[in-house]
């Protein structure tokens, strides 16, 4: 009826698509849905690092936030195959290995470029890259722009971690890219625009996901929990449905 409280439908013998939303509430999207701002891409080892503690101290020590990012793809894609037999009008699927492809552009500024940033691992482990035979940088360790994917540096894998949160702070999701190697790098300009960016693609060799408590600080008790913000705080008055207090 008009004016009664938002349900979610859960079974469909409480399907009412006037008065309730489907699967769960959605009064709180707004605080509940991940956001860009609320989205953290780090670069570090080539696999996933392990939390010693429990408390993410590992995990965070050796990432390093990728920033001035404007847009990031990742693609996980396997092949499946449809296959029939005589004698059955019925189809059934082979499936092969998943493959993870990305890619990431990336505001062009003074600094470290987007190589540097997803090669600091190398740099902080004393990799001397000058000594390559053909080097991503023309003099020195610490130049701040790598270029040049012939360079015996790009053989060297890494890795990408990517954590999404809601405004209200809830870790939403979050995975980590194992084994990236870049396939290519471009860029473009032309007059009267206003930023000129940097784009890169690879692929990895899998996708993992990673724990809210692998990363220092995630979870805060100061934070109070979305859905006792929209059901007590804000007085929508809803219930929340049994099973579904986390989204």
């Amino acid at each position: 009826m008009p004016g009664g409280p938002i349900n979610a439908t859960t079974r469909i013998d409480e399907w009412s698509f006037q008065q309730n939303y489907v699967e769960r509430l959605m009064d709180n999207a707004s605080f509940t849905a991940a956001h860009p701002n609320n989205t953290l891409v780090l670069a570090g080892p080539a696999r996933k690092p392990k939390s010693g503690d429990g408390g993410g101290g590992d995990f965070a020590d050796v990432m390093t936030p990728v920033g001035m990012m404007q847009q990031m793809q990742i693609g996980h894609q396997r092949p499946v195959q449809p296959m029939l037999a005589i004698g059955s009008g019925r189809n059934f699927f082979l499936a092969g290995k998943g493959q993870v492809t990305f890619s990431i552009g990336r505001l062009m500024v003074n600094g470290r470029n987007l190589f540097r940033v997803l090669y600091t691992q190398a740099v902080q482990n004393k990799l001397n890259i000058t000594n390559f035979g053909d080097p991503p940088v023309a003099v020195q360790n610490e130049e701040q722009a790598f270029l040049n994917l012939d360079s015996e540096l790009f053989y060297i894998p890494f890795g990408l971690a990517v954590l999404f949160r809601s405004v209200m702070h809830d870790t939403v999701m979050g995975f980590y890219l194992e084994l990236c190697m870049l396939n290519s790098w471009s860029t473009n300009f032309a007059a009267g625009q206003n930023a000129i960016m940097e784009n890169t693609s690879g692929m990895a060799d899998r996708l993992r996901p990673i724990a809210p408590s692998e990363f220092a600080g995630v979870s805060s008790p100061e934070v109070t929990s979305t859905s006792s913000v929209i059901t007590d705080d804000m007085g929508f008055g809803a219930p929340v449905p049994d099973g579904l207090a986390d989204f």
